[in-house]
């Protein structure tokens, strides 16, 4: 019977983002394709460093070693290489262990066509085009930044952290504050407090790593192997709505900073995530030279 993908987290990520490519980019972009092509070729047993991405890929990975019955993640590459030029992809991913068995290799087309065919919860790349694709397709995508210079040590737990409104949740409430200013939302989120959030396109892979996070019984949330932050600039009273939507889509989250407009970063370094999603180019800016960063494109 063929594989399904259902019911897993699966993520999309193109080779870009799993390792460093930015000398073969610029090859790209300088010299075209005749030249790239070649480059690869002979570098095809050179093994590439790290990428923006490695780091939450490969701790989404080891997941599936802690339920050695069930996988409850998979890794897809996204790449618009095509197949001759990707060898030292696989060669590297075998290098460094990586479980990916997938790839769609698209010989330079678009690749949001095709993240729907292999179930994609959440595509990273660092190619705005294919993240804008990406959201418009309906699957929550992000841009990730370069890879912060100094990375601290490896940690035993998988953290992400999110922003609010327009990742996790609509921007509807947003778009009141960026139209009306802050009273005007401060009273609409009063008034509809009881009322909850319209989901964002972040929801759906919060509330996938919420269902991962049953799997491992840990009443303290601190032994568990995933823990998660919403870092956002709302604050009292437009608190409460956040809270009540959260508990109505029964996730919890390990940890909720209301930050009313103060700078996330110093929080963002003390959490320590493997990635940090926001919508905001200056927020993600402020926290790419500290933590991993991708930035969710509206």
């Amino acid at each position: 019977m063929p594989v399904s993908l259902e019911n897993l987290l699966v993520i999309g990520v193109s080779s870009r983002a799993l390792f460093d490519l930015e000398t073969e980019e610029d090859i790209f972009q300088q010299q075209g394709l005749a030249n790239y092509r070649q480059h690869q070729l002979e570098h095809e047993n050179t093994i590439l460093k790290p990428g923006a991405g490695f780091a939450l890929v490969r701790a989404l990975l080891k997941l599936n070693a802690l339920t050695p019955d069930k996988r409850l993640v998979e890794v897809v590459i996204m790449s618009r290489n095509s197949s001759e030029t990707s060898l030292r992809i696989f060669n590297s991913i075998k290098h460094y262990d990586l479980d990916i068995t997938r790839a769609a290799l698209t010989g330079g087309s678009m690749l949001a066509p095709y993240l729907k065919a292999f179930n994609i919860s959440l595509f990273l790349s660092k190619h705005e085009e294919d993240v804008r694709a990406a959201a418009s397709s309906g699957v929550a995508a992000a841009l990730l930044y370069q890879k912060p210079d100094k990375i601290t040590q490896e940690l035993d737990q998988i953290r992400i952290a999110f922003d609010g409104d327009a990742v996790i949740f609509s921007d509807a409430s947003e778009r009141i504050y960026q139209e009306h200013g802050v009273e005007a939302f401060e009273q609409h989120e009063r008034e509809n407090a009881r009322n909850p959030l319209v989901a964002g396109p972040f929801a759906p892979v919060l509330k996938a790593l919420a269902f991962i996070q049953t799997h491992f019984k840990a009443p303290d949330g601190q032994s568990s192997p995933i823990r998660t932050a919403l870092v956002t600039a709302r604050a009292s009273p437009a608190h409460e709505r956040v809270i009540r939507t959260l508990r109505a889509w029964d996730v919890l989250i390990d940890e909720t900073f209301f930050m009313g407009g103060v700078e996330k970063s110093a929080v963002l370094a003390a959490f320590q995530p493997h990635m940090f999603f926001d919508d905001q180019h200056g927020h993600c800016q402020l926290a790419a030279p500290l933590v991993q960063t991708g930035r969710v494109l509206g």
